[in-house]
């Protein structure tokens, strides 16, 4: 007997809901077992169930329903074992799910991009998407053209000649949902193409000379999204048809980061910076007139304007990553300072070819211990490696498993890393150290970064390996990951008496929590902890609770 595989039907779920977990198994001949079901949530035990089962010969799924608590927002794990009437362990597995108000409280963006007539696997690709814990997917490009969203027939070609099926919309859509998965539509804010310019040409951005902003040599021409302008109207008319019309989620607005500050047809200067945080404002009520529980998200290109946009109605920051934020450290420090500035959730699209299987292990476990989350997953095996999505690359079937037990991690963990959770790195220099091994954040090689984030009663420290990596830019391949560490003694120095200890990661045979019998000690530098981990390789994450 083979236990294939344990994952939720749905990617969240919504208070009240039941919990349902779907168990691949593969029986020789018929049989009758006992599936022993335990819920974690963080280091303890909620539920364990013993749940009787009759299997045929073959492979099977067999569903396993748990009733969550009305408790939001909260991370937890199942594990299961399957056990023999003579009371023999024959398999065992592991997965994470999580309840949710609202999948932006925790939006694990993915993206979809073959809206073709003849596309396939609709509903295991929303089913695979659920098991990796993605809860909304962005639609890129799906639309007829930039300025006419909806398509004149259920068949069309985008305007780079790809040929796109309504019906595919519609059925990947109704998939998604089937699946707890919301869907968002890509859009861009001042796009247009030269047609729709050539007879509306004061609707322009302008150059100080009077030359219209361009992208790609004129295949889109910029529109002004100034408030109360034409083309904001144009556009919040389009958004209104497209939410009457289709079941999308809301809306997904993007940019292309330059320019920064414009002119309109009379002249007058068009500060982006400003006018993007009121299209992002006019966009929600629009939406939200539609739908009430609309999403609307905006692409802060390269950083930008995250100061202003941090303060709109946008439901959480998303950051597509340039230069000059080419270190790993930038990734932290993206998540974090954009936390700081507009208490959201924050998305990152920092885009890794898959084939740099190192770099997108080191780069998730940073930005998921920082508190953030990564749109990279989407089409079938598919990762993000281009900002056009359609080149998107190919996980091999060992960055998949890695994958799916960063992803196990971050949703079974989320309560201590980042739903309602701070940074607090910067708070705690010199306080975690290893010996022999340096633990100076603003080294950028050769070091063991402590990431810690705070929250009522705990603290986490995420040990992020850099030891030995080639380069200390995550942009650059790396030919070999981090030199792992055998067994190691990390020393806290403490402004709380600890009640409790422990330890969980990723890369090891189990992300179970691990109770830590911890020494205490003093030195010069004041009361510490002794806390024995048995290795380090990519991320181990340690939790330290006090009294409330």
């Amino acid at each position: 007997m083979r236990l294939i595989d344990l994952y939720p039907a749905q990617d969240t779920f919504a208070p009240g809901e039941t919990v349902r977990l779907v168990a691949e198994i593969e029986a020789e001949s018929p049989a009758a077992i006992v599936v022993r079901l335990t819920i974690f949530h963080l280091a303890s035990v909620v539920d364990t169930q013993s749940i009787p089962l009759s299997l045929v010969a073959g492979k099977q799924t067999v569903s396993l329903d748990w009733q969550c608590p009305r408790i939001t927002p909260r991370g937890y794990a199942a594990e299961i074992e399957l056990i023999a009437p003579d009371g023999r362990v024959l398999g065992t597995a592991a997965t994470a799910f999580d309840m949710l108000d609202r999948w932006t409280q925790a939006p694990r963006y993915g993206f979809l991009t073959d809206f073709s007539p003849g596309r396939g696997n609709v509903e295991g690709t929303l089913r695979t998407l659920a098991q990796f814990h993605v809860n909304a997917v962005q639609f890129y490009d799906w639309m007829y053209r930039h300025d006419q969203l909806l398509p004149p027939a259920s068949h069309y070609t985008d305007p780079l000649n790809r040929p796109l099926s309504l019906a595919i919309i519609r059925a990947l859509i109704e998939s998604a949902h089937c699946h707890g998965i919301a869907c968002m539509p890509y859009t861009a804010i001042y796009a247009a193409s030269p047609e729709f310019y050539r007879t509306h040409p004061d609707w322009a951005l302008f150059h100080v000379d009077g030359r219209t902003f361009e992208f790609a040599g004129g295949f889109l021409i910029y529109m002004n999204p100034a408030p109360g302008s034409p083309w904001s109207q144009h556009l919040f008319n389009q958004f209104d048809t497209v939410l009457r019309t289709l079941d999308f989620d809301g809306i997904h607005l993007d940019q292309y980061g330059d320019p920064i500050a414009a002119r309109d047809s009379a002249g007058n200067v068009v500060a982006l910076d400003r006018a993007f945080p009121a299209f992002i404002d006019a966009t929600v009520e629009r939406a939200k007139a539609n739908r009430t529980d609309a999403a609307v998200v905006f692409n802060c290109v390269g950083n930008w304007p995250i100061e202003t946009v941090s303060h709109s109605r946008a439901d959480f920051m998303y950051i597509e990553v340039w230069k000059p934020y080419t270190l790993w450290r930038d990734l932290w420090r993206l998540v974090v300072d954009a936390q700081r500035l507009g208490n959201k959730p924050v998305v990152l699209a920092a885009y890794i070819d898959p084939a740099r299987e190192h770099n997108v292990r080191l780069a998730d476990a940073l930005i998921f211990a920082s508190g953030g989350y990564h749109i990279e997953l989407g089409e079938p095996g598919g990762m993000l490696a281009d900002p056009y999505f359609p080149k998107y690359g190919q996980m091999s079937d060992a960055l998949r498993a890695v994958m799916r037990a960063y992803y196990d991690f971050a949703v079974r963990y989320e309560n201590v890393l980042a739903l309602g959770v701070r940074d607090a790195t910067r708070d705690w220099p010199g306080r975690v150290t290893i010996d022999g091994v340096s633990t100076d954040f603003e080294q950028t090689r050769d070091i063991v970064w402590p990431i810690v984030r705070e929250g009522n009663g705990f603290a986490t420290i995420s040990l992020i390996n850099l030891l030995g990596i080639a380069s200390p830019e995550w942009t650059e391949a790396l030919p070999a990951g981090p030199t792992p560490l055998g067994p190691v003694t990390v020393r806290v120095h403490l402004d709380h008496p600890i009640v409790k200890v422990w330890w969980a990661s990723p890369d090891g045979h189990s992300p179970q929590a691990i109770p830590v019998p911890a020494q205490t000690g003093r030195d010069v530098h004041g009361d510490y902890l002794n806390i024995a981990l048995p290795g380090l390789m990519c991320w181990t994450l340690i939790v330290l609770e006090w009294e409330r």
